[in-house]
């Protein structure tokens, strides 16, 4: 099968490269897969596709830009250049672009396969009704809201026009059928990015390093983790560094920078910017606790599997998506009510204060992780690719044999 994906890929900026990389990584190794078309957007630097594992031939075709309204026409170019026998969609619903227009356009592409004719999925990360508007960013206009929600319901019925929409949580798929009567939505979990030799879980080294990692400003903010390590450290004696990993969101330039203006008194902050992918095994390896210091959650949590793999113990709100990946993938974790500085520090505290119970999580969270390893996930895809073949094929063998007859 020759699979194009169209997707964001390092060096990348856009949401969800991370994801396609190691999706590609895997995906290469299947022996099902004669050759990997990546249809991605446009950078300066080289794509990463030096893996060190043997696999199919990778071909990349730069042929979007975020933001621009020619991307469903310079995507369309590629596809009838390349002629895949498969596409595949990594999506979320601001994939091409923070503009309206220009990320509708991109959205119908789905629609374009399924016109051409051309086998399809796509991945949906997250989905509009789970989505609080205000918090992820979008907007806190009330009458603002319900025009989003209103596009949001277009995009998804055009979304839904693929062959096959696979999302990575079971209420997506239940809130997708009930609300679209949609017959063509399929669980397959996000799935882990590196299965690694399952640690020792010794006592970390102190400073206890508490990390978070992600792109913040719009609905992960770290102001409230960086006040509860400061309480945390009035009535303990825990040694503490905190380390903030990643960038900012796209809709909020410049916010750590004055996150970090804000906390200069601070002793033991560190932001590291942008981590690379052959850096993020330390940053985790490295950290004593894995902090999510967010309000609310647009999908399926890639830094839980990772902190999972890792074999690290986690501190969450109880909210939203993250709760239920606690509920039906076993993760484990010290839970915070999100608007309170202190009930994060008392999360902190039972985890850093007892090795016992941070063993414990670590454990639980690498088990779960090692659940759904990307290469599993990978061949959910190519089983579901073979099935709308095949169901392609008997349906265009049966309207032969009609029109002879």
């Amino acid at each position: 099968m020759k699979l194009a994906i169209v997707t964001a890929y390092p060096p990348s900026k856009v949401t969800l490269n991370e994801y396609a990389y190691h999706l590609v990584k895997h995906f290469r190794q299947k022996e099902h897969i004669t050759e990997l078309v990546l249809l991605t957007d446009t950078t300066e630097g080289k794509k990463d596709i030096n893996f060190t594992e043997d696999g199919c031939k990778i071909t990349v075709k730069e042929c979007w830009t975020f933001n621009s309204y020619l991307n469903i026409i310079n995507v369309t170019k590629a596809i009838n250049k390349v002629k895949p026998d498969a596409v595949l969609f990594n999506l979320q619903f601001m994939k091409f672009g923070d503009k309206k227009f220009a990320a509708a356009l991109g959205l119908m592409l789905p629609l374009v396969c399924k016109l051409k004719k051309i086998p399809n999925i796509v991945l949906l990360h997250n989905i509009m009704e789970e989505v609080d508007l205000g918090s992820a960013g979008f907007t806190s206009n009330k009458i603002m809201q319900k025009i989003y929600g209103f596009i949001g319901s277009t995009l998804t019925r055009l979304i839904l026009q693929a062959d096959t929409v696979a999302v990575t949580m079971q209420k997506y798929v239940d809130i997708l059928n009930k609300k679209y009567n949609a017959e063509n939505v399929k669980l397959i979990p996000h799935g882990t990015f590196e299965i690694l030799e399952e640690p020792n879980y010794e006592t970390p080294l102190e400073p206890f390093k508490v990390m978070t990692f992600g792109k913040f400003g719009t609905y992960k903010k770290v102001e409230g983790m960086i006040e509860a390590v400061e309480m945390l450290r009035d009535v303990s004696d825990l040694n503490m560094e905190i380390v903030i990993a990643g960038t900012d969101n796209p809709n909020t330039p410049g916010y750590l920078e004055s996150v970090q203006r804000k906390y200069s008194h601070i002793k033991g902050l560190t932001f590291t910017g942008y981590v690379a992918e052959e850096d993020v095994p330390k940053i985790f390896k490295e950290s004593a606790v894995v902090v999510f210091p967010y309000t609310s959650t647009t999908g399926s949590s890639g830094v839980l599997h990772q902190a999972g793999s890792y074999g690290k113990a986690v501190v969450m709100p109880d909210l939203g998506d993250l709760a239920l990946l606690v509920q039906d993938e076993g993760y484990r974790g010290e839970f915070f009510d999100a608007e309170s500085p202190s009930s994060l520090a008392i999360a902190l505290q039972k985890i850093l204060e007892n090795n016992l119970y941070r063993v414990e999580l670590e454990k639980a969270n690498y088990k779960a992780a090692t659940a759904y390893p990307m290469s599993r996930i990978a061949d959910m895809y190519i089983n579901t690719f073979e099935s709308i073949i095949d169901r392609k094929s008997s349906v265009e063998t049966i309207q032969s044999q009609e029109a002879i007859l």
